[in-house]
């Protein structure tokens, strides 16, 4: 081959080699940033799970709650409802009842 002017095959391989190094870098570089961002993302995605399993026993328990009430509402007129608020939260008894208390305690 005829030398160009440049010097030849001699320019033409540190020209190709150089490109080399630069397009390993390059990659290097790249491969490096995926991993970071899949790192990132991965401990994202773990926390997003973690606040999904807290609000699903949140809600749940929510879930619970408007269930009572919702009994509590649907029976607030009921003469056994009523009997068991008496006794338990205004300690009302019967008048005909006989109430024995345990000294021992």
């Amino acid at each position: 081959m005829a030398a160009g002017p440049c010097g030849g095959k001699e320019a033409d391989d540190v020209r190709f080699r150089s490109a080399g190094w630069l397009t390993a870098l390059v990659l290097a570089g790249l491969l490096a940033y995926g991993c970071i961002t899949l790192m990132t993302m991965r401990s994202k995605v773990a926390e997003a799970a973690k606040t999904e399993a807290q609000l699903q026993t949140k809600a749940e328990q929510i879930q619970e709650e408007n269930a009572a009430l919702r009994h509590a509402l649907d029976h607030q007129d009921d003469p056994d409802t009523i009997e068991d608020i008496a006794r338990e939260k205004l300690g009302l008894v019967m008048p005909d009842e006989r109430i024995f208390y345990d000294a021992g305690e």
